[in-house]
């Protein structure tokens, strides 16, 4: 989960605006004058994205990249295969803008600055050029039907956790009473709540006719902290207390206020934290879903990047920083399939 840093705006790409002129097409039309197919958008971070578990999206060494790490074995990606190969009554389009490192602002009104490691620009993660909002980019419209989104994690405060670990300070206490000029987790929790609450408004306004399903996030930790063990293929040295706080704190404070502020709208949550109970990062190797630290990874992911402070090569791993991999996107995919083909029925 890391952060952003921001940089100039550079300029696109001439191939990547040919393609971003052909997204802006407005969908085929069938002759009775409906739309020939359903327009689906998935919004989202990281998590969403599916960073190193598949051939990147665009392909490496296209133009068109864009430094957000979207992959093919991405739930999204695999949902949009699995749709093909069981058709609804029509097809199905797919708009993934999911982005790494992606916040709540970003989705609806700000610019945001990628980071991808893997072959930026001039070698300089910084390099990319900023990228619009994700309903700008998605074009949300009365003619999308369907918007997946997940988002938030990037709110909580894992990677700091870690830090502070290394610096000798608990990470609860550090949060539940933070220094002058330090936002708590509280505040923390408190601002994703009426983030959340402004973004669903915002995608019902561009979206008017689109029925929003809203992705939880995964069983991430332990459910209990004394159970991790710790080392770089988990969760580095962030101790128990800390571990159980996280995931109590905050972890499961966000998804309740994520399935909330879904309720609030009207719309679709997919809870992804129960069926992936008992694979989270502290499992054995062959039943995690969850990478820690240091982790497997696809062989263009890098093995460090800016800020981790070890490099993940001492160990043959890669640095997957507590992200999902193949096997907990695979089980996210047929839920989140389910909720889609469950929401165009009910068009």
């Amino acid at each position: 989960m890391r952060h952003p840093a921001a940089r100039p705006h550079a300029r696109v790409p001439v191939l990547g605006l040919f393609v971003l002129a052909l997204t802006a097409l407005p969908p085929p039309v069938a002759a009775d004058g409906r739309s020939a197919r359903y327009e689906w958008v998935a919004l989202g971070d990281s998590y969403t994205a599916g960073l190193y578990i598949g051939d990147p999206r665009p392909p490496l060494g296209s133009a068109s990249r864009d430094g957000c790490d979207r992959t093919a074995g991405s739930y999204p990606d695999l949902i949009g295969r699995a749709l093909a190969a069981r058709p609804t009554d029509k097809p199905v389009h797919l708009t993934d803008v999911s982005c790494d490192n992606a916040a709540i602002g970003n989705i609806t009104r700000e610019r945001q600055q990628p980071t991808s490691p893997v072959q930026p620009p001039g070698g300089d993660p910084d390099g990319w050029p900023k990228v619009d909002p994700q309903l700008r980019r998605a074009r949300l419209s009365d003619r999308t039907d369907v918007v997946t989104v997940g988002i938030g994690a990037i709110g909580l405060p894992f990677g700091e956790c870690l830090d502070l670990t290394l610096a000798h300070i608990s990470c609860a206490a550090y949060y539940t009473n933070p220094p002058e000029g330090v936002e708590g987790l509280d505040a923390k929790l408190a601002r994703i709540r009426d983030e959340y609450n402004r973004m669903l408004g915002a995608i019902h306004r561009a979206a008017p006719r689109a029925r929003v399903i809203r992705v939880g996030y995964p069983a991430v930790l332990p459910e209990r902290g004394s159970a991790c063990g710790g080392g770089p293929t988990r969760l580095g040295p962030i101790s128990p207390a800390d571990i159980d706080w996280l995931r109590e704190d905050a972890l499961k404070a966000m998804n309740t206020i994520i399935r909330t502020e879904t309720a609030k709208h009207g719309d679709r949550y997919v809870d992804l934290y129960t069926s992936s109970v008992g694979h989270d990062v502290c499992t054995p190797e062959d039943t995690r879903w969850i990478e820690g630290i240091c982790g497997d990874a696809e062989p263009f992911w890098p093995a460090t990047i800016r800020g981790l402070p070890f490099d993940c090569a001492a160990i043959g791993r890669r640095a997957t920083l507590l992200h999902p991999n193949a096997r907990e996107h695979a089980n996210a995919a047929p839920l989140v399939e389910h909720a889609i083909r469950t929401a165009l029925l009910e068009r």
